[in-house]
């Protein structure tokens, strides 16, 4: 008896529809493609009811196979990317750069409330509907693309690696402050490597054949991969591995390493050293979306500029101190003469000169004049010294929190690069 059943039915991925025709002469079937057409013919060779059975499957697999990192709208979206209202922002769930960024929107005045520390979601109250992900940094990144998450913090050096130059990747902010290091080639400072001082040097050495190439071990496989061909490290082979690479060369494992590099300490305790042409990029922490979230998905863009404003002005005020002192003077000009030519510290674009009333005789007139300034923390005692060494006195410092300026250039960037 031959049995025609044509089913379709959508894949749990990507709503795709599928097709799956079966021609079966026994009625058992219950395993069909997730995705793509598969003709699946069971027969036998025996006239009725018999075994052995013979098996005959054509499976169609589609061209357009989805990748891990797909551009903007491609497959590798998440399909419930429209159906999502609220936004998200995705941090790091652990490290250094977990530690720096909590710190920083804490001193931006957007901490993050987290009630039960195994959680991995919070909020941040400033912020209506957001949800805070903790990830793994590199899951930030793949999330990003995904669709499933809007906003992440996140080192520089995963967002080179794992976003691998696609297009839906924004950086809002590409200083933060913190999480600063530079992904660079280590080598031995000892054996054939001794004299070796630069890329070229390394890669002319007669030791490396196809049959024997440099043996480098990273965990940054993509950026490794474009730097051995954009320096002509023609025999070179990447392996992966995990932890503490500065041991490979040791063991004998790899004979470099390509990893990030903070002060340099663990290298040289290593006896490894960086070479010149050696530095892929640095890094420190940005702050980065989805293009296409900041395009469709309503209120993001609007979060993101309050966290660039937040960011930005908190990081112009960091090290910088107001300073306030009284001067006598004929006018708030004559003033400001004194200080912009008798002084090496204007102020931002300034200083501000306001006049301070006295009624030592019963009636309001000005006396002094309030000087206003913004000086560097490394300036500091020097404007308090020059400004004295004029006339003033009753001198006032003070730390800044924020200093906001008419409108970021980071956020005028974003929106040119949005189309907006």
């Amino acid at each position: 008896m031959q049995l025609l059943a044509s089913l379709t039915k959508c894949s749990t991925l990507g709503l795709i529809q599928t097709s799956t025709e079966l021609n079966i002469n026994n009625p058992l079937a219950s395993l069909f493609p997730r995705s793509g057409t598969a003709r699946l013919q069971l027969s036998s060779n025996q006239k009725e009811g018999g075994t052995p059975y013979k098996l005959r499957c054509q499976v169609t697999v589609p061209t357009a196979v989805p990748q891990p990192h797909a551009p903007s709208g491609g497959a590798g979206r998440s399909n419930q990317f429209a159906d999502r209202k609220v936004i998200r922002l995705a941090l790091p769930s652990k490290g250094r750069m977990a530690e720096g960024t909590i710190n920083l929107l804490k001193e931006c005045q957007l901490s993050v409330h987290k009630p039960n520390p195994r959680q991995y979601t919070a909020d941040i109250p400033e912020l209506d509907n957001l949800e805070v992900w903790f990830q793994r940094e590199s899951d930030v990144v793949r999330k990003l693309l995904s669709g499933d998450v809007d906003l992440g913090i996140v080192g520089y050096d995963i967002v080179a690696e794992y976003g691998q130059d696609d297009g839906d990747l924004i950086i809002i902010h590409d200083a933060l402050g913190f999480g600063e290091c530079h992904l660079s080639l280590g080598i031995p400072t000892y054996g054939i490597f001794e004299n070796v001082s630069s890329v070229a040097e390394l890669a002319a050495m007669p030791q490396w054949t196809a049959d024997h190439p440099l043996r480098i071990v990273t965990g940054f496989t993509y950026l490794g991969n474009r730097f051995l061909k954009n320096k002509g490290l023609k025999h070179a082979q990447l392996s992966t591995a995990d932890g503490a690479l500065e041991a490979a060369p040791a063991m004998g494992t790899a004979d470099a390493i390509l990893d990030l590099v903070s002060s340099g300490t663990t290298l040289k305790e290593n006896n490894l050293k960086e070479i010149d042409g050696g530095r892929l990029i640095s890094s420190q922490a940005v702050f980065v979306a989805s293009k296409r979230a900041l395009l469709e998905r309503k209120g993001v863009l609007d979060i993101a500029h309050e966290m660039l404003e937040r960011l930005e002005a908190h990081l112009r005020a960091r090290n910088q101190f107001l300073v306030t002192g009284n001067m006598r003077g004929d006018s708030p000009a004559e003033i400001a003469e004194r200080i912009l030519t008798k002084t090496h510290f204007p102020g931002l674009q300034g200083p501000t000169i306001s006049p301070v009333y006295t009624s030592k005789t019963g009636i309001a007139k000005v006396d002094y004049y309030a000087v206003a300034l913004c000086i560097r923390k490394n300036d500091l005692y020097d404007a308090v010294r020059e400004l004295r060494a004029i006339g003033g006195s009753g001198v006032l410092v003070s730390p800044l929190t924020y200093i906001f300026e008419e409108e970021p250039r980071r956020w005028r960037e974003l929106l040119q690069n949005l189309g907006l």
